[in-house]
Order: C-alpha cells, then structure tokens, then sequence
C-alpha cells in the first residue's frame, strides 16, 4: 500500500493478483492431470481371443439395453398408477404402451436369442 494516498499501489497490486491466479491455476491443473490419469491394464488372457472381446462389448451393450428398458418400464408403471384414480384413458393406454415397450426392450436380447437372430 502507498502510505501517502492510503490506495493500494495499482500496478504492483494487478501484478501481484494476476501472478497468483496464474499459479494457483496451473498448480490446478497439474493436480487434475495427476488425479485423472487412469492407467490402463490389460490382461494376457482377454488380448488373445478377438471374438472374447466382440462377445464382452455385445454382453455391455445389451446390459445398457436391459436397464434403459427397466426404466421405461418403471416409468410405465408410474403412468398407469397415476391413470387409475382420475380416470383419464390417454394417460393410462400411454401408460400401458410403456410398459409393454419397456418389457420389449428389456428382453430384447431373449427375444433375439429365441427367434434365433442372436
């Protein structure tokens, strides 16, 4: 601080906040680079089979399948019940299309496997 105006030294002050945000953002990031680095780990067994890995990302993708139609069969449910006490009709055949589709894409992979797609 300039002791005869009792302001703070503008220049100095600019500097010395600017430096510091400067620092304090690459220590920032330097610590985010540290933190999310995942070291990557594979193992003798799954790099030697091509089809073990197509077979791993089908089982994945089908998973994802699975849950996404669990909550639209969820969110079927939650139609229907909410149809029953007003008595609203469109409220309750959508209600009833979600559960159905929801059970359709939840046991999509079933289904494929017993018309023999899969």
């Amino acid at each position: 601080m300039n002791m005869k105006n009792n302001k703070p030294d503008t220049l100095t002050h600019r500097q010395t906040r600017r430096a510091r945000h400067l620092y304090f953002a690459s220590v920032l990031a330097v610590a985010l680079c540290a933190a999310l680095a995942v070291p990557a780990v594979a193992t003798a067994g799954s790099g030697n089979d091509p089809l073990s890995i197509v077979n791993n990302l089908s089982d994945f993708i089908f998973s994802c399948i699975k849950a996404i139609g669990v909550i639209i069969l969820g969110w079927g449910i939650v139609q229907l019940g909410m149809s029953i006490q007003p008595h609203d009709a469109s409220q309750r055949s959508q209600g009833m299309l979600c559960v159905f589709g929801g059970l359709i894409i939840a046991f999509s992979k079933e289904i494929l496997s017993t018309i023999g797609a899969l």
